[in-house]
């Protein structure tokens, strides 16, 4: 099956998982991703209509968002590091993995250089598991407050990463713990959005979007198998997202 295909079938999944829940299909954006896939594979998708991608890495991203389209939308999905801050604020348009007060600083720093305020979601480490980059859901409130003070930053909402499971209660607990830190964030930071809610990937993404994923990122469903990546100098990227 190709790429148009597997397309067709993940936007029928979004609607379904929509209907069942209540919801309008149009308020899930469906961020294609599309680390370790060449610029064919992107150009291919957007030609089937797709407009949002999301990369894991900044040297990988640069070269694609170069030789594409500059109407296509990129989300930055994996974690920055320091030194490739200035270069995340120039390329995306989103920034779903603000993991720290320090990537914030940095980031926003870079974007008044280059007067931009751009979008970023606060990723949370909902599973509890200390391998998974995040914010504490209990430092969230403050950790936001300070982020806040940033003018070349908007909070667009949240992001997290859910347990690699097959139980359904577990994967729709941690969703509902996201859904529930975004309301509260809503409720306190009224000068920004905090709208959006980044979870649900291509193993999840359906029970995601029925526990209130405004965004999920899906790669393996719609471009197949990933090809072998050799490692580079950004690590736990590839657990960001699939």
């Amino acid at each position: 099956m190709g790429i148009a295909e597997n397309i067709t079938r993940v936007q029928a999944r979004i609607a379904a998982a929509a209907a069942s829940a209540g919801r309008d299909p149009t308020e899930v954006t469906l961020v294609a991703v599309s680390k370790g896939f060449g610029r064919e594979a992107v150009a291919e998708a957007a030609e089937s209509g797709l407009t949002v991608f999301g990369e894991n890495r900044v040297q990988e991203a640069e070269s694609k968002i170069s030789s594409l389209p500059a109407a296509l939308t990129w989300h930055m999905l994996g974690h920055v590091q320091s030194n490739k801050a200035r270069q995340a604020a120039a390329l995306f348009d989103c920034i779903h993995s603000v993991d720290s007060e320090r990537i914030a600083a940095a980031l926003a720093r870079h974007a008044a250089g280059l007067d931009r305020s751009i979008p970023i979601l606060l990723q949370v480490n909902v599973t509890g598991k200390e391998s998974q980059f995040g914010f504490e859901p209990d430092a969230l409130p403050t950790v936001a407050q300070d982020i806040a003070a940033h003018r070349s930053l908007r909070i667009a909402g949240l992001m997290a990463i859910a347990s690699f499971t097959d139980d359904e209660a577990v994967l729709r607990a941690e969703f509902r713990a996201l859904r529930q830190l975004r309301e509260e964030l809503k409720s306190v930071m009224t000068d920004h959005p905090c709208q959006e809610l980044s979870m649900g990937m291509s193993n999840d993404y359906s029970i995601a979007i029925e526990e209130g994923a405004t965004i999920v990122r899906v790669g393996r469903a719609l471009f197949g198998e990933r090809p072998q990546i050799q490692p580079q100098a950004e690590p736990n990227s590839v657990l960001q997202s699939t």
